[in-house]
């Protein structure tokens, strides 16, 4: 009896140091447990704030897009009124070249004009020069003969008067 009481004595010590070691286990895992509990706590706050930057950044990303999008459109729109204004400013600057060729041509036509009249002139006045040369030349000539013929008659009358008295 002595020995079942031995043996049973051991088997209660072996179940009590089993069950003191089954309770530190148990107190070790409700201390990871706890641990455990809170590091998932601690991720899933992590998770939270990281969601809501996402989506946070997801907005400001969709808000800057539609801005692009604007700029871009205005960017557009700008840069066809400054095109179609440079197009205009073209078309003016064409017809206004077009207006300034026409009048150069006018102008060479009428300076054409202008020096075959002045060669016209000035032949005419080399003519008109060389005739009064010729008349000038005549004149003193016919000036010469004149007194020539004046000479005579004197001479003719000088003659007659002698011969009538």
């Amino acid at each position: 009896l002595e020995g079942s009481v031995h043996t049973m004595q051991a088997e209660i010590d072996d179940m009590l140091h089993q069950a003191k070691s089954s309770e530190e286990k148990a107190k070790k895992a409700m201390v990871d447990a706890a641990r455990l509990a809170d590091e998932l706590r601690a991720e899933q706050d992590h998770v939270a704030s990281q969601t809501n930057a996402k989506r946070a950044l997801e907005t400001q990303l969709g808000e800057l897009e539609n801005r692009l999008t604007e700029a871009s459109d205005v960017a557009m729109r700008g840069g066809r009124a400054a095109m179609s204004k440079l197009e205009a400013r073209i078309r003016e600057l064409e017809v206004e070249l077009g207006a300034v060729q026409a009048r150069t041509a006018e102008n060479s036509k009428a300076t054409q004009k202008s020096e075959r009249k002045i060669k016209e002139l000035q032949f005419s006045n080399d003519e008109d020069r060389k005739n009064q040369d010729r008349m000038s030349d005549l004149a003193t000539k016919l000036q010469a003969k004149i007194k020539t013929y004046k000479k005579q008659v004197e001479e003719a009358e000088g003659i007659a008067a002698l011969n009538l008295a």
